[in-house]
């Protein structure tokens, strides 16, 4: 997952699960918590997601793309103010 202290990584949410059963069966301890982590990587790689590498390298793509329809609408209005010759 990302680096962003404010996202949890698997470890952590792992962690979380094993903390909300009750105690008498926190006795597996580590196998606990390694079968939530392992279930979560499978249940996230099911899934069609894409890296915040991905996502953010899309977001960039996508300003790059509004600033310049922004700039050819505005071409596009000057041009049509415009008497015709």
């Amino acid at each position: 997952m990302s680096t962003d202290s404010s996202r949890p990584s698997l470890d952590e949410i792992a962690r979380e699960l094993v903390d909300a059963v009750p105690r008498n069966v926190r006795a597996l301890g580590d196998d606990l918590e390694r079968n939530f982590r392992s279930l979560l990587q499978a249940g996230l790689g099911k899934m069609d997601l894409v890296t915040r590498e991905e996502f953010d390298l899309q977001v960039a793509v996508l300003a790059r793309t509004r600033e310049k329809l922004e700039a050819l609408e505005a071409r596009l209005a000057e041009l049509e103010e415009r008497p015709p010759d």
